[in-house]
């Protein structure tokens, strides 16, 4: 389930991300989001975001 609405996801939230390297293949990144990198209040591919960690992907699923 793709994340597609910038609203539903915080700073800190848990989330799995999708990097444009593995979109073929859907592996994910599970990360703390730091910053939103999508400017619109909704994508159909995904609100981008930067994890802790420095990964840049597009939100899939929020976690727990």
């Amino acid at each position: 389930m793709t994340i597609t609405k910038r609203n539903q996801i915080k700073l800190g939230s848990r989330v799995s991300v999708v990097q444009k390297q593995h979109q073929r293949s859907g592996e994910l990144t599970d990360g703390i989001v730091t910053s939103l990198l999508t400017n619109s209040s909704q994508h159909p591919h995904g609100i981008k975001v930067r994890l802790e960690s420095g990964i840049v992907g597009r939100v899939k699923q929020i976690l727990a």
